[in-house]
Order: C-alpha cells, then structure tokens, then sequence
C-alpha cells in the first residue's frame, strides 16, 4: 500500500449491503481505506459537509432522500456543485436515475447486480474515480493559472478555431481597450471584420484567412476602431497549437497594441521626409550658388586678368617695335597672368562645369573622365550605352547624376591607390544603370559605416532624393564598386 488512507463514505441503510462494501474494501491489498458509515442520507450529508470523507458511496434509496435529493441537498447547503467525487449505487433498472444523478454532480454510478459482482469491481472503480477527480482538478488548477497568466499580459490574447476566419473560441478581457467585453466580442458574429479600418481590411482578411485555412503563422499589422471611432494600430499574431498526436487543434494568438510605436513611426518618417526635402534644397541652393559664383568669376575676374594680360601684351609688343628689350618683370606679369587665367578657368569648372549645361550630362560625364585622366594619370574611361544617349535628363537629376560621378572618381584619386577607374551607363527596364568600378585597394567597411563620411552620405542623399538605389561595396586588394538605380520617366526617352 503507499499514499494516505482513502476515506470512504457509505451512504446506505442496509446493514449487509454496508458490511459487504467494507469487506471489499478491505481485500484491496493496493490501496488503504477507511470505511465511513451513515445509514441515512441525512448522517451522510453532515459528515460529507464535515468534511469526514474523500468521496461518497451513495444508495439511491435512502429512509429520509432519495439519492437524488441528496445531490440536491449537498449542493445547496455546500453553497456550490459538489466537489466530493460520489459513485452513485442504482436498482439494474434504473438507467435514467443513473443518468439525473449524473447530471446533477455525480461522478459515477454502479449497479447493484442480485449476485453481488459489483462488490468485486468496487474498490477499482472508486480508485478510477478519484485518480479521474484528481485530474480533472489538477486541469482546473492549470487552466486557471494560464487565464491568470493570459489575463495579465499587455495584450489582447485569444482562441480561434480552424478554417474560419472571424469566429473565436476564447477572448481575453484586455479585449477592454476597444471599449467591448469578452461576451460581447464574442456574441457578435462579424465585429472583428467590422471594426477593421477600411484600409487595411481586405489584407487582414486575406492573412487571417489563409493562417486559419492552412494552420500557417500569422503575423499581420492593422488597424482596429475603438467603440467611439478612435482608430488603434495592432499587430496580430497566432501560431497553430497541435495535441500530443500532432493533429491540429486550433490558433491560438494575440493582438498587440502597436499605436504608440506607429506614431513614433509616423513621426520619423515624416521628420526624415522634412529633411530629405531640406537637403534637396540644400542642394539645390549649393547648385545654383555655384552657378552664379562661376559666373561671376568668369564675368569679373576672368574679365579683368584678360583684359591686365593683353595690356602686358601690348607693352611687352610696342617694347619690341621700338627695339629696346622689354622688361623683364613684364615679361613674368604676363605668365602669371596666363598662370591665373589658367587657375581661374579650373576653379569655375570645378564649381559649375559649363558643358553640363552647354552640352548635357553624357557629354559633360565623357569630359569629366578626360579631366580626371589629364589631372591625376589615372587610366579613366567612361563607356555610354547607344540607348542610354537617347535619355534626356532634366536639368536636376543631370546634376545629380554629375555631382555623383565627380564625387566617386574624386574619392577614386584620393583614397582608392588604384591605376584604373571605369565609369559606365547603361539601362535597364525603366531605369538608368550608373557603375563606378576602380582596381584600388577597396574601400573598408568601417567607412561605409561612418556617419561622418560626408562624401558617401551626400551621394546617398542626392540619389534617395530622386528615387534612385545607391549601393556601395568593396574588396580588399579587388576595388571598389559603386553602383546606382535610376528610376526613369516616360518623358525621359525621346
């Protein structure tokens, strides 16, 4: 024998049937009992209220109640549905007393057979009882738990049978922030759909749809109308839950509340708009100030050092005619002067090239590579696809795609020890494809990365600015390559 002693109450008015049930009980060599006796049910009911007793054996015809009236009375005096486990001893004829016992509380019942065989199947049959009243127990303790558990998270937790797309087996109370009860939500066929924002309905339906139909995850954001209007973001999520077989036996999931983070969200993108609009007009600004200094440069400047170098001219000329030898120092004004003449000219090119504007961006990339190559010595071609030339870019995105290049073969020359550098265009289905390759040392990773490359970053900004896609990658040893995706318009083509 192990474990406590069992006690069992015996609710019966027979003296025989008594003594025969504690003899069975005492051949049970698995389990120790202790037999509890009330000849009547009003005894039975004291000392079960008592709590004298781990479960009850009950006669159903008793002097004062029936076995029926029993139940009834338990109930009513315990303030709730039995807890004791009671088995329930029926005439061979009384299949419906059995079942009504059943129904108000009864765990079990066994029939009092003429030859006594239910005595040799009763101490089983009240141990079958108890491990079963133990269990069911210990599911409720479980089950409580987990509601205490679901309860208390900051979410809107439920069950969803398969194959249907808005019926719930289970809502949690959180389900309150919507301004609706667990009962409500649940009694009203189509609420969900109904509460779905406009926007987002057709979607959300489409992937709660399909989780359900298949047993797929579901992970889906949208948003759901309060009872008073007020729209709040939720990210649903549900996985299927399998029994120990494997069979799939419903979804189980929760709703998160997710409007804070969406505003945030919100908030960020249209701050990052703002800026990306600023940084545009920064550019723009920068552009046409560039413009007009090269102009004036050009105007003001490259006007007076002409006009100072053909004086030098002039006198160095009338010196010679006169046949004296001129001066020197006039001599070397006039170099200086072509010196900053030169100067002057590489200073507005560099500021506002004159052909980006004279003859377009293929011609003014086709120049810029010669530049490059005339400049440092490095080996710079510039390759444009037949039908790229058919491209007319307008003035902005021209600059924009210059300023890139200028920038990339800039950082070329000074960072990349390379002997080479190509520039290529070609197109794609509705975009312009722009490559920048080099066989330099590859730029390093931690650059890419640093906020402060100013260079890398401009590049970025200018080409997001117009919808394009810059990528930027390196190899040690093998280079650097840049690349860009230009999206373009139907008016772009001639």
């Amino acid at each position: 024998m192990s474990g406590a002693p069992i006690r069992v109450l015996i609710v019966e008015d027979d003296v025989v049937d008594r003594m025969a049930c504690r003899r069975a009980f005492a051949a049970d060599t698995t389990h120790e009992v202790v037999v509890i006796e009330a000849d009547t049910g009003r005894q039975g009911l004291d000392m079960a209220l008592a709590g004298e007793a781990d479960c009850i054996l009950l006669d159903y015809r008793l002097p004062d109640l029936t076995g029926l009236e029993f139940l009834a009375c338990l109930a009513t005096e315990s303030g709730a549905a039995p807890e004791l486990p009671i088995m329930m001893l029926t005439g061979a004829d009384s299949a419906a007393v059995a079942a009504e016992a059943m129904r108000r509380g009864a765990q079990d019942y066994m029939v009092k057979d003429v030859e006594r065989l239910y005595l040799g199947l009763l101490p089983g049959a009240i141990h079958r009882m108890l491990r079963e009243r133990a269990l069911l127990k210990e599911k409720h303790q479980l089950e409580a738990k987990f509601r205490t558990l679901v309860e208390q998270i900051q979410a809107i937790t439920y069950i969803a049978p398969l194959g249907e797309t808005d019926a719930l087996q289970y809502i949690s109370p959180q389900i309150g922030i919507l301004g609706f009860t667990p009962a409500e939500w649940l009694a009203t066929p189509g609420l969900h759909q109904r509460q779905m924002h406009p926007d987002d309905r057709a979607a959300a339906l489409q992937a709660i749809r399909a989780s359900r139909a298949q047993g797929l995850p579901l992970q889906h954001e949208y948003r759901l109308f309060r009872r008073d209007g007020t729209p709040m973001w939720f990210r649903d999520e549900a996985r299927l839950v399998r029994d120990d077989g494997g069979r799939h036996m419903f979804m189980q999931g929760i709703l998160v509340d997710i409007t804070r983070s969406k505003l945030v969200e919100e908030a960020l993108r249209h701050t990052q708009r703002e800026l990306h609009k600023m940084v545009a007009h920064k550019e723009d600004i920068k552009e046409r100030e560039r413009k007009r200094i090269a102009q004036e440069i050009h105007d003001e400047l490259g006007g007076l050092l002409t006009g100072i170098n053909a004086y030098l001219s002039v006198s160095i000329e009338r010196a010679a005619r006169a046949g004296a030898a001129p001066d020197p120092l006039l001599a070397d004004a006039a170099g200086l002067t072509r010196d900053a003449m030169e100067t002057v000219r590489k200073v507005i090119t560099d500021l506002r090239p004159s052909v980006l504007d004279q003859l377009g961006v293929w011609s003014a990339l086709e120049w810029y590579a010669d530049q490059i190559t005339q400049r440092s010595g490095l080996a710079c071609t510039c390759r444009i696809a037949p039908d790229v030339a058919t491209i007319e870019l307008d003035a902005e995105r021209s600059t924009m795609l210059f300023r890139i290049v200028q920038e990339a073969l800039t950082n070329v020359v000074r960072h990349a020890d390379a002997t080479s550098a190509g520039v290529a265009l070609s197109r794609l289905p509705g975009k312009l494809l722009l490559t920048v390759r080099d066989d330099g040392k590859g730029i390093e990773a931690e650059r890419l990365l640093n906020r402060e490359s100013w260079g890398i970053l401009g590049m970025h900004e200018r080409s997001r600015h117009f919808g394009g896609e810059l990528k930027i990658s390196g190899t040690p040893g093998q280079g650097t390559c840049l690349v860009l995706q230009l999206p373009l318009e139907d008016s772009d083509v001639v």
